[in-house]
C-alpha cells in the first residue's frame, strides 16, 4: 500500500530524528565556537596599534603582504593549539609539567610568567592612553582604572567562560567598528591592492616588517588556547571539536587580519610618509585629517583592545601557573602584582608608546619556548593517537618554529644594536 505522504517522485520526507540531526549538528559546532576570538585579541591588542599605525605611516601600504602573510602561521600554531586541548583533555602547560623534566619545566613556567607580565604592561598602558585621550584621565590613574575594569571581565572567566568568550568577542567587535569607520572616512581602500605585491623599500623597511611578522605568535594565547579546549572532546567528538576549532580560528583570526589590515591603510592615508611618534600624536592626527570622529573611533577601538588583551593575557598567567606548578592564587591578587611593573614605567616618566614597542621585544624571548614543546607534542602519537600530526604538519611545526625565532632574534638584535 502506497504512503499518502510520500511524493510519487523522490526521496521520502526525512524522519524527525533525521530533520533535526542537520541543525543540531550545527548547533553543537556552534557551542565549540568561541576560544579563537578569545585568543585574537592578542593580534590587535595596543601593540599591534602602535606597529601598524607606524608602519602605515612610513611605507603607505607597502607592508599589506607582510599582514596577510604573518596571519598565515598565527593560524597554523593556533590550531595546533586548539587541537593539541582537545585530543588530550590536557593543556599545554600541564603537558609540560608531565612530560619535562623538572629542571625544564620550572624556568619554562618563569618564563611564561614574564611574558605574561610584558604582555600585561602593554595592555595596561594601552588602556591607560586611550582613557587619557578620552576623558582627559591622567595615565597612573588610568592605568588603575583598566587595572580594575579588566579585573572585572575576569571573573566571568572560566566558570562562566562562555560569557567570557562573548565579552571578549564584543570588544573585539568594538574594536573592529571603530577601525572600519576611520577607514570609511579616509576612504583607505583605494588602491590598496598594489599593497599585496611582496616587495620592500630597502633595508630601512625590513625592520618594521620583521616586527610585523615577528609579533603575529603571542606566546601567552599558544599556552591559553590550548586551555580554552581541552573540554571539547571529552563527550568522544574529538575531530568534529578539531574542525570546529579551525573554522573559529579561521573567522577569529581572519577578523583580526582585517582589523590590522585596516589600521595599517588609515595611517598610510593619514600620515603618508612621516612616523606619528606616539599613540597620542596618532590620535591627534587623525583628528586633525579626519575629523574628530576618527579620533573618537580611533580612542575607543584601543580602549577595547586595553581591556580585552589584559584579561585574556590575565587569565593566560592563571592557566600557565596552574598547569606547571598546580598552584592557583587569587585573580585580583594576580592582577595587583601585574599592575605593579606599568604603573612604575608611568610613573618613571618613560614614553608609553616606546614603552609598548619594548614590551613586544619582550614577549618575542617566549615564543620558542611555547612553539617547540607544541609541534612536538602535537606530533608524538602516544599523546595524539589516531589525530597526530601528519609527517608533512609536523615539518611545517618546525619550519615555522624556526623562522619565527629567526625573525625575532633578528629584530631583537636590530632594537637593541640599531
Amino acid at each position: 500500500m502506497l504512503d499518502s505522504r510520500r511524493p510519487l517522485n523522490g526521496p521520502a520526507p526525512a524522519a524527525p530524528a533525521e530533520r533535526r540531526a542537520a541543525p543540531g549538528r550545527l548547533a553543537r559546532l556552534a557551542g565549540l565556537c568561541g576560544p579563537a576570538f578569545v585568543v585574537s585579541v592578542a593580534y590587535v591588542d595596543p601593540g599591534n596599534f602602535a606597529t601598524n599605525m607606524a608602519g602605515g605611516a612610513q611605507y603607505g601600504t607597502m607592508l599589506l603582504w607582510v599582514i596577510a602573510l604573518a596571519n598565515v602561521p598565527a593560524m597554523f600554531v593556533q590550531a595546533l593549539s586548539a587541537k593539541l586541548g582537545i585530543v588530550t583533555g590536557r593543556n599545554l602547560p600541564e603537558l609540560c609539567r608531565d612530560h619535562l623534566p623538572r629542571r625544564v619545566s620550572l624556568p619554562l613556567w618563569v618564563q611564561a610568567e614574564l611574558v605574561a607580565a610584558a604582555t600585561d604592561l602593554a595592555e595596561f598602558i594601552g588602556g591607560a592612553i586611550a582613557l587619557n585621550l578620552l576623558f582627559g584621565v591622567p595615565l597612573l590613574p588610568a592605568a588603575a582604572v583598566t587595572a580594575v575594569v579588566s579585573s572585572l571581565l575576569l571573573m566571568l572567566a572560566p566558570r562562566g567562560r562562555r560569557r567570557f568568550e562573548a565579552t571578549i568577542a564584543a570588544m573585539l567587535g568594538v574594536v573592529l567598528a571603530g577601525i572600519a569607520y576611520q577607514v570609511l572616512l579616509s576612504g583607505s581602500l583605494a588602491g590598496v591592492a598594489g599593497g599585496f605585491v611582496p616587495r620592500l623599500a630597502g633595508t630601512d623597511s625590513l625592520l618594521p616588517a620583521t616586527g610585523i611578522i615577528g609579533a603575529t605568535v603571542m606566546p601567552h594565547v599558544v599556552y591559553l588556547h590550548s586551555a580554552l579546549t581541552q573540554h571539547q572532546g571529552a563527550d568522544g567528538g574529538r575531530r568534529e571539536a578539531v574542525r570546529a576549532s579551525r573554522m573559529d580560528i579561521a573567522v577569529a583570526l581572519g577578523t583580526a587580519g582585517l582589523v590590522n589590515m585596516a589600521m595599517l591603510t588609515v595611517a598610510a592615508v593619514t600620515f603618508g610618509g612621516g612616523d606619528p611618534g606616539s599613540l597620542q600624536a596618532v590620535h591627534a592626527g587623525l583628528g586633525q585629517v579626519l575629523g574628530p570622529g576618527a579620533a573618537v573611533a580611533f580612542a575607543l577601538a584601543l580602549l577595547a583592545s586595553g581591556l580585552a588583551s589584559s584579561s585574556v593575557g590575565t587569565y593566560a598567567g592563571q592557566v600557565i601557573m596552574a598547569g606547571v606548578l598546580r598552584r592557583r592564587v587569587p585573580i585580583l591578587a594576580r592582577r595587583l602584582v601585574t599592575i605593579i611593573p606599568a604603573m612604575a614605567v608611568l610613573a618613571a616618566g618613560v614614553d608609553p608608546t616606546r614603552a609598548l614597542v619594548l614590551s613586544q621585544v619582550a614577549l618575542s624571548f617566549g615564543i620558542p619556548f611555547a612553539l617547540v614543546p607544541l609541534v612536538a607534542f602535537t606530533g608524538s602519537r602516544k599523546l595524539m593517537g589516531d589525530l597526530v600530526n601528519r609527517r608533512l604538519t609536523t615539518v611545517a611545526g618546525v619550519v615555522v618554529a624556526g623562522v619565527i625565532c629567526a625573525l625575532n632574534g633578528f629584530l631583537l638584535v636590530e632594537v637593541f644594536t640599531g
